[in-house]
């Protein structure tokens, strides 16, 4: 019987080797945001995941939590979608935040229920990097169908939702609240959730 070195197996490539999994995790998708990557068990937002960012009121700096995010994947030459945002993005703002506007697109709808369906499609597409949604009526059933949406896609996904949420149990891998100037991690996956607060630059 012949003997064969592993090493020897490695290097002409007839065997695969994994990757070790501290190495799979580190780091693989940051959220911009140094003090909040080094908390979070995976170094950043959960892979192909729904998370959660929940807010007391709009405009206190809530997409600065993901615009580096959007510029990184935009600038890498990914597509990424915003389902019916509450606002009209002003593009100055975002090209000067690193987003690569060419790489961006909306969907706009006029029932809750739509924007829930087009989060859920896209998502599910494969051909997108990341979606962004604004559910305002969504229950334990809608967000669990945009988490299986994310993991089958292979997509990041981030929903903005009304900081009352708080109260109500989610399948989020991920939930922030959004404070003013700061961020807490409510609930991450993988881990526990660190009891101080993150501060947010840029946030107001």
């Amino acid at each position: 019987m012949a003997v064969v070195s592993l090493a020897s197996m490695l290097e002409d490539r007839r065997l695969w080797r994994g990757t070790a999994k501290t190495q799979l995790e580190q780091g693989r998708e940051p959220t911009g945001h140094a003090q909040l990557d080094a908390a979070l068990p995976g170094g950043g937002w959960p892979e192909a995941a729904l998370s959660e960012i929940l807010a007391p009121a709009d405009g206190i700096g809530e997409l600065c939590l993901v615009l580096p995010t959007l510029a990184r994947h935009t600038q890498a030459g990914r597509d990424v979608v915003l389902i019916a945002p509450p606002y009209v993005p002003f593009p100055r703002a975002w090209r000067d935040a690193g987003v690569d506007l060419r790489r961006l697109r909306i969907v706009a709808t006029e029932r809750d229920k739509d924007a829930l369906w087009a989060s859920e499609q896209c998502l599910r597409a494969g051909c997108l990097s990341v979606v962004v949604c604004w559910p305002r009526k969504a229950d334990d059933k809608s967000l669990r169908r945009l988490q299986v949406a994310a993991e089958s896609g292979r997509a990041l996904a981030f929903a903005f939702r009304d900081a009352r949420e708080a109260r109500n149990p989610s399948p989020a891998a991920l939930r922030l609240q959004l404070e003013p100037g700061q961020v807490r991690v409510l609930k991450c996956r993988g881990g526990l959730a660190p009891a101080r607060v993150f501060p947010l630059a840029g946030a107001h």
